[in-house]
């Protein structure tokens, strides 16, 4: 068999910010509906059970305030070099998947000029002028669309080794008066990929993507706050939960099962499923839709790992940092090997959808 080139993924990173902002932060928050009226039929303790109910979701991480993303982006990188145990001289490009750019603590303005990508070149000092650089912004699946197009500049012969980042700080753009601030975290995960030449295949075997703007485009805006009295004239991140929840659970079973067939593999072979943490059930749901295309009911075990219970939604983030957790053995009970197939997915604004298969 003639030896074929394959992006592989040679070091993994993240930085998890120190801030451990817990459910009970939200007790003194005064919270509107959609429509601008005050939720006074429920206490707050209620509202955060619910919530809790829903998402699974305990505590989350915000970054301290000297911080910005491309900072974290820089940590998650050099974290991510580091594994690699190369030089950041030796990447020939920089991708960084976002959604907000640069926000300064107390300024809800984003800053993208330049992209975050060059700006973590900066701040890593890397001086190699053949690296270039350049963003995705792709709602939560910036990471995996940043990876589909770092495996195409690998296979094209373009590139041979970079970075992709998945960077995002939600607690700088959520409306403080809205219960869907609860779910957003910060953070930061990288992966550095390379060129192999192999007889067999490995490393991104194939990948499918959807993008379904025209009825679903309105899903993940920004707007007002929800406090028609709060007194602020900046737009705030909003999400329209519960159609954004049964879009994810009727659309994205399809899109895993493609990528499967399209690496010529069945359900059977998958060993981990690493999908967007934006909520516990819906997740659940999506693998329940998975295993139903395929005549399952039984949840294989261990095959999806979650990490938002801890560190909450951080959007592009959280694929790279959960595989970074795994990688590395820091969540128990969960380990890659050798040979294992993975599956790396999301779901979020726009709605786009991508799903890649990946042999470790």
């Amino acid at each position: 068999m003639a030896k074929q080139t394959y992006t592989r993924i040679i070091g993994t990173g993240s930085y998890l910010p120190t801030q451990i902002i817990k459910n009970t932060h939200f007790l003194n928050n005064e919270f509107f509906t959609p429509s601008k009226k005050k939720i006074d039929d429920k206490s707050n303790e209620e509202i955060i059970q619910k919530f809790r109910e829903i998402t699974n979701i305990e505590e989350r991480r915000y970054i301290e305030d000297e911080l910005v993303t491309s900072d974290i982006a820089a940590f998650a990188v050099e974290d991510a070099c580091k594994s690699a145990g190369i030089s950041k001289d030796s990447l020939d490009f920089i991708i960084v998947g976002h959604n907000f750019g640069d926000i300064v603590q107390g300024n809800v303005r984003t800053d993208v000029l330049p992209s975050l990508a060059n700006k973590v070149k900066m701040k890593l000092n890397i001086k190699n002028p053949q690296c270039i650089c350049h963003d995705v912004v792709s709602g939560c699946p910036g990471w995996t669309q940043g990876m589909i197009t770092a495996d195409a500049y690998i296979k094209a012969g373009f590139s041979k080794r970079g970075v992709v980042v998945g960077a995002d700080v939600l607690s700088r753009i959520s409306d403080p008066h809205d219960r869907d601030s609860m779910i957003y975290a910060d953070g930061a995960g990288a992966t550095v990929v390379e060129a192999v030449e192999s007889e067999e295949p490995l490393g991104i075997l194939s990948h499918s993507s959807r993008s379904d703007s025209v009825k679903f485009a309105n899903l993940l805006t920004l707007g007002e706050s929800s406090n028609a009295d709060f007194e602020s004239d900046e737009l705030f991140i909003k999400m329209t939960g519960h159609k954004l929840y049964v879009y994810a659970i009727t659309t994205v079973p399809g899109v895993v099962k493609e990528s499967i067939e399209k690496a010529g593999l069945e359900l059977s072979d998958i060993k981990k499923i690493f999908i967007h943490q934006a909520n516990e059930k819906m997740d659940e749901a999506i693998l329940a839709g998975v295993l139903k295309l395929y005549g399952q009911k039984e949840v294989p075990e261990g095959i999806m790992p979650m990490s938002i219970r801890k560190l909450g939604n951080s959007s592009t983030a959280t694929v790279p940092t959960l595989v970074d957790l795994v990688v590395k053995g820091k969540m128990e009970g969960h380990e890659v090997n050798e040979g294992d197939y993975t599956i790396l997915c999301s779901v979020g604004a726009g709605m786009n959808i991508n799903s890649i298969v990946y042999k470790w």
